[in-house]
């Protein structure tokens, strides 16, 4: 039976499967692997983030969660290297205490940001030897930057107006409701400060959940972006979780010039968004003057279904005002809603490619991944000239 359908894109000289009816062996899933954990330890792929060194190297980074992991406690993070493109990859550090991260390359260092466990201190960790050894972040002066519950991905940082910028969400709220103890918010700091002292950053206030959003079916924000608009103001803009049945959406949260101050208006902060219920990112492209992300989108038998539930199929999108976007070439695809993922995507232009990061749920030797959440696979993939290949759908 032939499952997927297929363009065959070329990574480092070897083929990787980008969509659906091509028969894939068990245990082969698309693209490069570059980590693997069967679901018998009860640990799972998380948080997928990759960066290129000024040397050429790539960086790859996930956590584990999941009931045999320790994210609850202090979250573990594997660090990767590819010297070839990506084509092969060698694990070079786990780090103790680092949850939800992404990574960076800033004024001749690389960096990790994210928290230290799951609803835990915000944090940012820097190495100086390619990712092998890192800086410990137990005080304000190396790289406790806030403490308290806070949640994210790994999320973009932005350099806009002097400062590099990080969405986050604060997670403390009067309930622990997934989805309603989260609030949109912003973190910055000056380029040219020391980003592991606390004092460097500077944050907005946070918006928390209303129910009274989208006539009563939003049910949460997360894992928000920053992003410079199409006016030069830097924006949030965050994952919206929404009943089955109901249109996908993003919210566009407004950050003042000085950082200090998010503000939201329901009334127009609403966009359809392709995919909008699962986590993305989106980068801004000077050559085609357009946005860009791979988004999970939903086929159309799939579309009564609670859309943050549905990873399996991956799209190139594109807007030029991020207001309207365009779905593009199914990148990756399975038939399988229930236990097929490609989800969690980071990714990063490189030429006129994209390269990216999959949490993939696939069929291994093992039996395959817990769900369709529940990751076995952090895979790496490559898009040859995305600009004409988004011209091909």
């Amino acid at each position: 039976m032939n499952l997927f359908r297929i363009p065959l894109f070329i990574v480092c000289g070897l083929l990787t499967l980008t969509a659906s009816n091509a028969q894939i062996s068990a245990g082969t899933p698309p693209g490069i692997v570059v980590n693997h954990i069967g679901k018998e330890p009860g640990r799972y792929i998380g948080s997928p983030s990759l960066c290129v060194l000024p040397d050429g190297a790539y960086i790859a980074s996930h956590d584990e969660f999941g009931p045999r992991s320790s994210e609850y406690r202090s979250a573990q993070t594997l660090v990767f290297e590819s010297k070839d493109k990506g084509a092969t990859w060698t694990k070079i550090a786990q780090i103790d205490g680092q949850f939800w991260s992404n990574l960076f390359f800033h004024h001749g260092a690389l960096y990790l940001m994210g928290t230290n466990k799951h609803h835990g201190n915000l944090i940012i960790r820097q190495s100086r030897d390619g990712g092998r050894s890192w800086t410990t972040p137990y005080l304000k002066s190396n790289g406790l930057i806030l403490e308290g519950e806070y949640h994210t991905a790994p999320m973009p940082m932005v350099i806009h107006n002097g400062r590099i910028w990080r969405a986050v969400e604060y997670a403390t709220a009067s309930t622990s409701d997934w989805g309603k103890r989260y609030s949109a918010m912003m973190v910055s700091a000056p380029v040219d400060t020391d980003l592991l002292q606390a004092d460097s950053w500077r944050k907005t206030n946070f918006l928390p959940f209303d129910s009274t959003y989208l006539n009563g079916n939003f049910r949460a924000w997360l894992e928000g972006n920053a992003v410079v608009d199409p006016h030069g103001n830097m924006v949030d803009i965050l994952r919206v979780d929404i009943p089955a049945g109901t249109s996908e959406q993003a919210a566009i949260v407004q950050i003042s010039k000085d950082g200090t101050t998010a503000s939201f208006d329901p009334e127009t902060g609403f966009v359809p968004f392709p995919g909008g219920s699962k986590k993305f990112t989106i980068r801004y492209d000077a050559k085609s003057k357009k946005y860009w992300t791979l988004t999970n989108v939903l086929s159309p038998e799939n579309k009564d279904r609670h859309p943050a539930g549905v990873r399996n199929r991956l799209a190139l999108c594109h807007s030029k005002d991020l207001r309207k976007w365009t779905v593009g070439p199914i990148i990756l695809e399975h038939p399988d809603v229930e236990k097929h993922g490609f989800q969690y995507i980071d990714w990063l232009f490189e030429g006129d490619d994209i390269i990216f990061l999959s949490r993939t749920a696939y069929e291994d030797a093992e039996g395959g991944a817990n769900n369709n959440h529940d990751a076995n696979f952090l895979t790496f993939h490559r898009i040859p000239d995305f600009r004409k290949t988004a011209g091909k759908k």
